[in-house]
C-alpha cells in the first residue's frame, strides 16, 4: 500500500463518518459535493469529517484508487465504502442511510 493509501486508509478508519469532498462542509465547492453535507446533516449527522480533496492532489487521486470508483464526493461509515451523492440521495430517500449511520 502506498503512503497516500496508508494516509486515506487511516482518516477512514479513524473517524464513523468521513466524506471526501470538494471544498467544506461550511463551504462546499461543487454541487455534488454541497447535496452530500444536506444529505448527511438531514440524517442529523453532527460528528461529520470532512477531507478537502481541492487541497491535497494526491488524495483526490489517491482516493479514486483507494474505493476503485472515480468520482467525488465519496462517503465512508464505519470504515466501509458507501458511494457518491446519488447514492446517498437514493439510500437516504429508501431510509437505508439513515440505518448505516446508526449502526
Amino acid at each position: 500500500m502506498s503512503d497516500v493509501q496508508q494516509r486515506i486508509d487511516q482518516i477512514v478508519k479513524g473517524h464513523k463518518v468521513v466524506l471526501f469532498m470538494k471544498g467544506t462542509a461550511q463551504f462546499p465547492m461543487c454541487g455534488f459535493s454541497g447535496r452530500a453535507v444536506q444529505v448527511l446533516k438531514a440524517c442529523g449527522v453532527n460528528q461529520l469529517h470532512t477531507v478537502n480533496v481541492l487541497e491535497d492532489e494526491e488524495i483526490r487521486q489517491g482516493i479514486k484508487e483507494y474505493a476503485n470508483w472515480p468520482t467525488i464526493p465519496q462517503l465512508y461509515i464505519n470504515g466501509e465504502f458507501v458511494g457518491g451523492s446519488d447514492i446517498m440521495m437514493e439510500m437516504y430517500q429508501a431510509g437505508e442511510l439513515q440505518q448505516a449511520l446508526a449502526a
